[in-house]
């Protein structure tokens, strides 16, 4: 009983400070507030001791609809009244029931991109040492995520992306998409097709770090550019969605892991957050990285209000958002963002922490940081027309450490969710409390500042973490 006692007090524990810009910050209240209304219905993640039997089933059924189940961590999700929540907790075969956690995967920022005539080299790429303007737009280091599979859990695929992405990079056998889920207790349902039809650009921005992307005749480098991203869509339209949605994408890509991919290293980026930690959720990580899979996802947007879940949850690999001083710095032929040296070797008092990137609070795990302003790639505002901006958000640094971990994982096949995390914590540079002086678009300056609980162990870089990769 202690146990179920524990999960409960987990499931309902609320995050109530404020948020920051971005959508991906947003706090769980739609279905708190939901909850104070008795007669409201609402979706109920359910996390049961064992399998759901028939029987178990049926008495469920008689608190609310039944619209779902994860039989592998032993899920059942609901649609029911507020007030019958407490009933679906006392059951003595349930761990944890709670409402559905909303999740949110947006940028901060988005400033259009226009002229590439500088070059192919971009700041966030040398920044993580994958390449070096001093030798151009080529790799740096000997790995480039050959055979790792990247499964991306976000909004999916643009359309357009295979003018983006070559398709050999894009594993669309694996492709899908998940919906439903939410306040009012929708079915989670696949959808195989959505995921290459996105309308929201997020997911093939994320995807774009990884991989890299086309650019007319040009080739624009990524983090593991040989990797094989999996598209998997658990955010609508408007990039947001749910906790019962995200745990099927999480235990889709471990089935995968234990079957036609067990050969392979898997690894999961999630660009998302939400303010409260979903036990559904936390079963399918602990599910995935008890397969092999390795877990990444961002810090979140939030600032000083803490960070967002999944990340914060301590098995996962978590993403703050830093930038370099020399980002915004004018070369006076408007191509400051691909013509910029980063210093060899890279130097800590040349990087910072941005003010909207969450900040470690009690019970939060802060991993690492990695480039999330100021990061160019695909993204579209209007549907069927290639364009490209500048994102920034907690968003953009995740992909960056997933493509490392990919590198690593390529290194060493064998490689777990608690070696990679270990590692990357041991060999980043640390970014001591501090502040720094920074150049805005408008040519104006201002200082940035930030407090230990920002960095977690540092920035990351994928020369260090390949060379503390056994």
């Amino acid at each position: 009983m202690k146990r179920k006692a524990m999960f409960v007090a987990a499931t309902l524990a609320v995050a109530t400070l404020g948020c920051e810009r971005s959508p991906e910050s947003l706090t769980g209240a739609p279905q708190l507030t939901a909850a104070r209304s008795a007669d409201q219905s609402i979706g109920v993640n359910v996390l049961l001791s064992a399998p759901p039997t028939a029987a178990q089933l049926a008495e469920l059924g008689t608190y609310g609809r039944v619209s779902g189940k994860l039989v592998e961590v032993n899920a059942v999700f609901m649609r029911a009244s507020a007030s019958a929540l407490a009933a679906i907790q006392a059951l003595p075969y349930v761990l944890a029931a709670g409402p559905d956690a909303e999740r949110n995967g947006s940028p901060v920022d988005a400033v259009s991109a226009t002229d590439f005539s500088g070059g192919f080299n971009t700041w966030n790429l040398d920044a993580v040492n994958v390449t070096n303007l001093v030798t151009g737009p080529d790799r740096t280091i000997g790995f480039d995520g050959t055979g790792v599979y990247i499964g991306v859990l976000d909004t999916g695929l643009l359309d357009s992306w295979r003018q983006y992405f070559p398709e050999q990079r894009i594993a669309e056998e694996f492709g899908t998409s998940f919906g439903g889920g939410g306040v009012g207790g929708d079915n989670v349902s696949q959808q195989p097709n959505k995921w290459e039809h996105d309308q929201n650009s997020h997911g093939t921005h994320v995807t774009s770090t990884i991989l890299g992307y086309q650019f007319g005749v040009n080739r624009i480098n990524g983090v593991a550019p040989l990797a094989t991203v999996i598209p998997v869509k658990v955010l609508n339209q408007n990039g947001s969605g749910w906790s019962s949605v995200i745990a099927q994408g999480i235990v889709y890509i471990a089935n995968l892991k234990a079957g036609p991919l067990a050969t392979h290293p898997v690894v999961i980026n999630m660009s998302l957050g939400g303010s409260r930690l979903d036990l559904v959720e936390q079963a399918a990580i602990d599910f995935a990285i008890g397969r092999g899979v390795i877990v990444v996802a961002a810090a979140g947007n939030r600032g000083t209000a803490g960070m967002t879940f999944p990340g914060a949850y301590a098995p996962v690999i978590s993403a703050a958002a830093s930038g370099w001083i020399g980002e915004w710095t004018p070369p006076g032929n408007g191509s400051w963002w691909n013509n910029r040296n980063v210093a060899e070797p890279t130097v800590a008092n040349d990087f910072y922490i941005v003010g909207f990137s969450s900040r470690a609070r009690a019970g939060e795990d802060l991993d690492v940081a990695a480039p999330g302003t100021w990061v160019v790639g695909p993204f579209q505002l209007q549907s069927g027309k290639l364009s490209y901006f500048f994102l920034g958000g907690t968003s953009m640094a995740s992909p960056h450490v997933a493509g490392i971990v990919a590198l690593m994982a390529q290194k060493n096949p064998a490689l777990t969710a608690s070696q990679a995390e270990a590692i990357l914590e041991a060999t980043a540079i640390s970014l001591p409390p501090g502040s720094r002086t920074i150049r805005n678009p408008n040519g104006s300056t201002s200082v940035v500042s930030w407090l230990a609980n920002a960095t977690g162990a540092g920035l990351t870089t994928a020369d260090a973490a390949l060379a503390g990769t056994p």
